[in-house]
């Protein structure tokens, strides 16, 4: 006998997750003339493996920030007046966590002390004070969580090597995908701009979640 094959098409919503707050300390050092007028910039090429298209999505961020503060980017045939560069890096912090768990942390059949004294119900929840000699022996399990600790540097020089603006992000979280993190880390570089001289600060940005529609499809073959 013949099966025919038949087709599921379905329309998936992943979240990211909900909203997260992104808090970062930036520390920013500048010289920035008060009379600079022309704003025009191109980027500083990234040097061997710093050459990747994450590197590269990164400096979009980075030139619609600058954008916003009237600066624009030239064209490759052209000569900017400022140059940017931009470093990061991520490091992975693994932390041994040792977590207790108790064989009885819900209802259970067994002895009682209510309002009337003592009863003996299958609903009854274990005492306050845990004893390991009636309930059995406590569990501890070994688990590992990560903190990454990430960086951002980003630089403004005139044409002529003058350093104008040297900012510092450095944010350490749980958020495992830098891509996540990055635009709120970029946003904290230039919040405030130029700001104070050496100053440090906490800076705090929300990340809404993104939602993404996704095509699923399964078949199952035919079958004789």
């Amino acid at each position: 006998m013949k099966y025919l094959a038949t087709l599921a098409t379905a329309a998936v919503l992943l979240l990211s997750g909900c909203a997260t707050t992104i808090s970062s300390n930036v520390t920013a050092f500048n010289d920035w003339p008060a009379d600079l007028a022309d704003k025009s910039y191109a980027f500083e090429a990234p040097q061997g493996a710093d050459d990747t298209l994450e590197y590269r999505n990164y400096q979009v961020l980075v030139a619609n920030e600058l954008g916003k503060l009237g600066f624009h980017q030239v064209a490759d045939n052209q000569s900017p007046k400022l140059l940017v560069g931009m470093k990061f890096f991520t490091i992975d912090h693994p932390v041994r966590v040792l977590q207790t768990e108790y064989p009885f942390m819900g209802p259970y059949w067994g002895p009682y002390y209510g309002r009337y004294g003592w009863g003996y119900s299958r609903w009854a929840y274990r005492p306050f004070f845990y004893d390991p000699f009636f309930y059995g022996p406590t569990r501890v399990e070994e688990r590992v969580k990560h903190q990454y600790q990430r960086q951002l540097r980003v630089t403004i020089n005139n044409t002529s090597g003058r350093k104008l603006y040297d900012v510092t992000v450095q944010n350490t979280s749980g958020v495992q995908a830098t891509p996540h993190v990055m635009p709120a880390l970029v946003q904290s570089a230039f919040t405030g701009f130029p700001g104070q001289n050496g100053v440090p600060r906490t800076i705090d940005i929300t990340i809404e979640p993104k939602t993404e529609t996704v095509q699923a499809a399964a078949s199952a073959p035919k079958a004789n």
